[in-house]
């Protein structure tokens, strides 16, 4: 069970802000080395605010080979979370479908090859290149344009929301939610701990991990030191479609991002706009009316329609559909931050770039490590080279 209270406790050896599967995931990790832990969320449940909005999958096909170890150390730990975390009233219910990207583009089928080569030489080598002609035979929805794919079998979904109530329930720390944090507290040399509608915590080291409010939250102590932008997400679902096949494989145009995975009888598709502009957080982000359009209308050159042609079906039924609206943090270089601020006892672990979900576990115990010193190298601390660099296409 989740220990929630009504009242926040006088002090604590660590106080988590934010109850997300970052925040949750870092309250596991606080645990396993003994520390008192508080996780503070301003939202009336945990979980509540972008967790949910996810695509709720994970891979282990990355462009590169730091985020991939991170997942990869994720995947283990979601596939012995029971025995992790030592609970088993929720689960993460892990269905193995594969992600599988696909190209129309001969310059980005050569890319895909040279990735795949890559990956391999990591060691990842279930990672498979197939022709055109392969992926209609495996996959006969997919359309005669396809030149080439990647594909993962062992890549697959799950459920976010349960991997988070999982992580807090096995940690046993104080949870107090409607709870936002006003002000982080400190001195100069060291923080002091957290001032709260509901009262002070004290304490010497505090984890902000409130996704798009972490900026703000860290401001209150540390000034707009951290390059984070928000991006709005938006996720729409179409529940109870005879056309999607249920076994599919989350499946990406690489060429443009769009994606889609089976969900509820029917799909759930995504794309977001790497042009996007930032906005700030919000509690809610509104549905884009025109978003539905873009990745539906086989008119539009983002639809779903371009690679596996059976959505053309779909949208002239008009079906009916649902948004579901979130919003990423990104960094830089599209990799989070994993560690201590200049604020002695301050720390933060955001800024996952969309990858939060399959990151944040092997992310979370990494801080962990970094807060109790046996961290020696950390490729995500915030003194790192922040070089931009082209993103992953999700």
């Amino acid at each position: 069970m989740i220990r929630h209270v009504d009242e926040v406790p006088a002090g604590a050896d660590l106080v988590v802000v934010g109850a997300g599967i970052v925040g949750a995931a870092t309250a596991f990790f606080a645990s396993r080395v003994g520390f008192d832990t508080v996780v503070l969320e301003a939202r009336p449940g945990v979980a509540t605010l972008t967790t949910p909005a996810s695509t709720g999958a994970f891979r282990l096909q990355f462009d590169n080979r730091q985020e991939w170890e991170l997942v990869r150390e994720s995947v283990d730990i979601f596939e012995r979370f029971a025995e992790v975390t030592g609970q088993d009233r929720h689960l993460p219910g892990i269905e193995r479908h594969g992600y599988l990207f696909c190209t129309t583009d001969p310059a980005r089928a050569a890319a895909q090859a040279a990735l795949v080569e890559r990956q391999h030489g990591w060691g990842q080598d279930d990672i498979e290149l197939i022709d055109g002609d392969e992926v209609r035979h495996r996959f006969p929805y997919i359309s005669p344009d396809v030149l080439s794919a990647r594909f993962r079998a062992g890549d697959g979904f799950l459920d976010p929301v349960e991997v988070t109530r999982g992580f807090l329930a096995g940690s046993g720390a104080t949870v107090v939610t409607g709870c936002p944090v006003d002000r982080i507290a400190g001195t100069d040399d060291c923080v002091t701990g957290v001032e709260t509608p509901r009262g002070p915590v004290r304490a010497r080291r505090v984890v902000v991990a409130a996704g798009p409010f972490s900026g703000q939250v860290l401001a209150t102590a540390i000034g707009q030191l951290l390059p984070l932008s928000i991006v709005d997400r938006q996720k729409v679902v179409v529940p109870d479609l005879p056309e999607v096949p249920p076994g599919a494989p989350l499946t990406i145009d690489d060429d443009t991002g769009t994606h889609w995975r089976p969900f509820r009888g029917g799909a759930a598709v995504l794309f977001t706009d790497p042009e996007a502009p930032a906005t700030v957080p919000k509690p809610f982000v509104p549905p884009d009316p025109e978003n539905a359009a873009m990745v539906l209308d086989p008119a539009s050159p983002r639809s779903a329609a371009r690679i596996a042609p059976f959505w053309r079906e779909v949208w002239e039924r008009r079906p009916a559909w649902t948004a579901v609206t979130g919003q990423y943090v990104v960094t830089p270089d599209h990799r989070p931050f994993i560690g201590e601020t200049p604020l002695p006892g301050l720390f933060v672990n955001t800024g996952y770039s969309g990858h939060g979900i399959m990151g944040s576990p092997a992310g979370s115990r990494l801080l962990v490590d970094v807060i109790v010193a046996r961290q020696e190298v950390n490729p995500f601390d915030l003194t790192r080279d922040l070089d931009e660099r082209e993103r992953d296409v999700l």
